[in-house]
């Protein structure tokens, strides 16, 4: 590991962002909402569990056999993950516009090629996840079990969906 794997792991140190992380956050989730970056950047709103104050933070979005997923690199006692399921998946994502989102959360079976895919594209993630990106199914599957993972589900893809259900 890297004096920066060891940097990163540090600013999240037990699974909570420290002050200066949430300072990065904040700068992050303002760059990428405003579109600047590339696309799989973005900033992600959820409403505070407890608060009901919006919460905004910078995003990494993996896309996967053309679907776009969320990775919760800190694991399921992330806040934002809680406060998601206390808003039934219902956020907004920022990038140059706001759209609204809902989060499906993806089986622990169906995680590990879209971690694989995660890990490829979001170096800031590696050192909290265990697994590598070129690990094998096997690790992939028992890190899955632990690690949860989102589909971003559009308005435009709910509609298409029903549509092709005949809902």
């Amino acid at each position: 590991m890297s004096h920066y794997d060891d940097y990163l792991r540090w600013l999240y140190r037990g699974g909570r962002p420290r002050s200066f992380a949430r300072v990065q956050n904040t700068v992050g989730a303002v760059v990428f909402g405003a579109g600047i970056w590339p696309r799989r950047l973005a900033a992600l709103e959820v409403p505070g569990r407890r608060s009901g104050r919006i919460i905004t933070f910078p995003v990494v979005i993996a896309d996967w056999e053309g679907g776009q997923y969320l990775v919760a690199m800190l694991g399921e006692r992330t806040n934002w993950v809680q406060n998601l399921h206390a808003a039934d998946g219902r956020a907004v994502l920022r990038h140059g516009r706001r759209e609204a989102v809902r989060l499906v959360d993806v089986p622990a079976e169906g995680r590990p090629a879209i971690l694989r895919r995660y890990l490829a594209i979001a170096p800031g993630a590696r050192p909290h996840i265990p697994a590598g990106v070129d690990a094998s199914d096997a690790e992939l599957q028992q890190v899955a079990a632990t690690t949860p993972v989102f589909e971003i589900v559009t308005a435009a893809d709910a509609v298409r969906r029903a549509t092709a259900t005949g809902g």
